[in-house]
């Protein structure tokens, strides 16, 4: 009798298992469409943890900013309001000022150098100043290569910028960068469509996917390829919802934003070239080989407004760089 009590106790917890453990729902927020690969990584990482948590954990998107900009999500986050979200770098310095080491102009030269440094000792460190801002910092992921456009003048080199009005992230940071380059940046939150269609800002500046996914084609003639900042994305957390967290969870929850990260930054790059090509013929004036020394020279004193553990990290990141060219 009692084996037998077993045995179907055994088949409702296989069966069933919400009834027999403590279910839990992750609100995760973005602010771009399903079209975009932020959105991508974050499907791929509500497929993971749903399947591997045999459904005692639900994800719901939150996206095209249906719960707010970057700063609202990630204040939302400090609150537990929601519980986790995919933010772009540049907003976080706010709250987490060590990341803005990753946000120098021109600090990483390819990708494999960038996932070299972020996925290594330097990114975890830097994923660990997290929870000082009650933020649980669990992967970054890619936006891409910036690059500038606008509906003015073909920008081939620093001096070309000068009164340009470019829309920059909510980023004390990016707004110095524009500043030094001798742009007047204008901070706003995504999208811009509208403002640069009315023409209430010059330009903006974003990886070739947001480009060309945002059809910003439409009302930006000229792309100079800069790639003057390697945007990194960041799995963001909540820390109190993190802590409310069995282990098994927790370490699920790292497993799924890597492997949904890598996965993101496959599918982004593949689609580079073919971005490009579209932007061409979608008809922008693109300027493939601007003078990117002009751009270096104005931002370099830049890293004299470094401190503390930013300016730590800059430099750590700065000597990977020259240990990698004498090898």
């Amino acid at each position: 009798m009692r084996r037998s009590l077993l045995l179907v106790l055994l088949f409702l917890v296989i069966a069933f298992p919400k009834a027999f453990g403590k279910t839990y729902t992750i609100n995760l927020g973005i602010v771009t469409t399903p079209k975009t690969f932020h959105y991508k990584a974050a499907l791929k990482f509500k497929q993971i943890v749903e399947r591997e948590s045999n459904g005692q954990i639900k994800v719901i998107i939150h996206h095209s900013g249906s719960v707010g900009n970057e700063t609202d999500i990630l204040q939302q986050l400090q609150m537990g309001a929601l519980q986790m979200g995919v933010i772009t770098a540049g907003p976080i310095d706010k709250f987490v000022p060590a990341i803005k080491a990753i946000e120098f102009p021109f600090i990483f030269n390819s990708y494999k150098q960038a996932d070299e440094i972020l996925d290594g000792k330097i990114g975890r460190a830097i994923l660990d100043e997290f929870p000082k801002a009650n933020l649980v910092g669990y992967h970054f992921l890619e936006n891409g290569f910036r690059n500038l456009t606008n509906s003015v003048i073909r920008v081939h080199s620093a001096k070309d910028l000068k009164g340009l009005k470019i829309r920059v992230m909510n980023s004390q940071f990016h707004v110095k960068i524009w500043r030094a380059l001798g742009a007047n940046p204008t901070p706003m939150p995504w999208p811009i469509y509208t403002q640069l269609a009315q023409h209430v800002i010059d330009g903006q500046e974003n990886p070739l996917a947001v480009i060309y996914q945002y059809k910003l084609y439409e009302v930006q003639k000229y792309l100079t390829l800069t790639r003057h900042v390697y945007s990194a994305l960041v799995f963001v957390g909540s820390k109190k919802f993190y802590d409310s967290l069995p282990e098994n969870y927790k370490k699920l929850l790292f497993k799924a934003t890597k492997e949904a990260s890598i996965y993101e930054r496959n599918l982004n790059r593949q689609k580079v070239a073919f971005f490009l090509k579209e932007l061409k013929k979608h008809g922008m004036v693109i300027d493939e080989h601007p003078d990117i020394e002009s751009f270096k020279v104005r931002v370099e004193p830049l890293k004299e407004q470094f401190h503390g553990k930013a300016r730590r990290y800059l430099e750590q990141i700065l000597n990977y760089e020259k240990d990698s060219q004498n090898q």
